[in-house]
């Protein structure tokens, strides 16, 4: 009897199994079926914002190239809503936000795209000159030094790290910086100006003038200028030396 019973729940269980696998099966396929038309959907709807995040980038690039900076800044916030993974948006954000002189949104806007994508140059060196903008001198060499590991070949980078030595006083490795500036780019007029000034900071007359000399060679009205008002001269300001290359 007890055998019977086994066998009879056995196949009560079996008749039960049967129908719950049957109803399940149906119900997966559907829910499958559903699963998939929503991800489909989902996809469509991605790569549609992914399109509209370009085309506003591309535009508020325009912008940013013509110096309309507010405008282009309300594009990449709009381009940024719909593309939030993208350290180009990220990145192009920040300057506008530079050129508007709002560093701590710039720099929170680079740390976005280096959140996004570690290696980004461009994050790193323009994060640099924001810092250098709020005078953070120290974190700014630390973002410049990151920028150089991954493009070592961006001579702006050597400058601009140069210019933070140099305002913390560290002037061997400032002068260290703008000489592989030029030698990346010997015509790299911003080199020889900032060596010039660091110099010029030392007390060394001579070869502030002999950077200073070069820097006027490449583009004289422009650092002739310069020189005439940058306090960073003001120690040998009234040497005759300074005066002549003024001149």
């Amino acid at each position: 009897m007890v055998f019977r019973r086994y066998l009879i729940a056995c196949g009560c269980v079996g008749l039960l199994s049967t129908g719950c696998v049957d109803v399940a099966v149906s119900s997966t396929e559907y829910t499958k079926q559903v699963v998939q038309e929503n991800n489909v959907a989902q996809l469509i709807a991605e790569v549609q914002d992914t399109q509209e995040a370009k085309k506003l980038l591309t535009q508020g690039n325009n912008f940013l190239d013509a110096n309309r900076y507010k405008e282009a800044l309300a594009l990449y916030n709009q381009a940024v809503e719909l593309k939030k993974d993208s350290e180009e948006i990220w990145v192009n954000r920040g300057n506008a936000l530079i050129a508007l002189h709002r560093y701590e949104e710039a720099l929170e806007s680079y740390d976005k795209a280096i959140a996004i994508r570690p290696n980004k140059n461009e994050a790193w060196y323009n994060r640099g000159n924001a810092l250098s903008a709020l005078r953070r001198y120290q974190e700014a060499v630390k973002s410049y030094d990151e920028a150089i590991v991954i493009n070592p070949e961006k001579f702006e980078t050597w400058i601009n790290r140069g210019i933070a030595l140099t305002k913390l006083k560290r002037y061997t490795e400032g002068l260290a910086s703008y000489n592989q500036a030029i030698t990346l780019n010997s015509n790299a007029h911003q080199a020889y100006y900032n060596k010039a000034c660091n110099y010029a900071l030392q007390n060394n007359l001579l070869l502030a003038v002999e950077a200073l000399d070069k820097a006027i060679k490449i583009l004289p009205e422009k650092y002739k200028e310069l020189a005439k008002i940058d306090t960073d001269f003001d120690k040998i300001r009234d040497q005759k030396q300074f005066q002549e290359v003024l001149k």
